[in-house]
């Protein structure tokens, strides 16, 4: 009886463990804003998933109305400018109010975790969401 409780404590000893490391900072160090730390999960894990997966992003369209601001792609919804030699981040706080732009993303980490090409997913997001607004002007992937 004794070592069930054992096992269960260890159980429970663990679990905020694994939890925190659920919600750890972005892989490559980048340090995501105040605003995105203090945000749903949700949000937290699409910026993320913005600064770990640009190249999934700039091939996908956003349905906000975020083209009026100059977006051309769901990526410039994260951010708005990364230097490739420093890899300093700007980031664009369109995204951490914005759910089309958070479920874009989601959608795409889905599809692509699933083995989708960027242009099935390409296909899927443009299906879902062109009831939304307008697009983006980003130009389909390629084949």
């Amino acid at each position: 009886m004794i070592k069930r409780y054992r096992w269960i404590f260890l159980v429970l000893a663990f679990v905020p463990l694994l939890l925190a490391a659920c919600d750890s900072a972005p892989s490559d160090s980048v340090q995501l804003p105040d605003y995105v730390q203090s945000s749903a999960h949700d949000v937290r894990l699409a910026y993320q998933y913005a600064v770990e997966h640009p190249d999934m992003l700039t091939h996908q369209p956003c349905y906000c109305g975020c083209n009026t601001m100059g977006h051309m792609n769901n990526l410039q919804c994260y951010i708005s400018s990364r230097d490739e030699d420093s890899g300093e981040v700007v980031f664009d706080n369109h995204a951490s109010i914005c759910g089309i732009c958070v479920d874009i993303t989601l959608d795409v980490m889905s599809l692509s975790n699933r083995g989708k090409t960027p242009l099935e997913i390409r296909r899927f997001i443009d299906a879902k969401y062109s009831k939304f607004g307008p697009t983006t002007d980003t130009p389909l992937p390629e084949a």
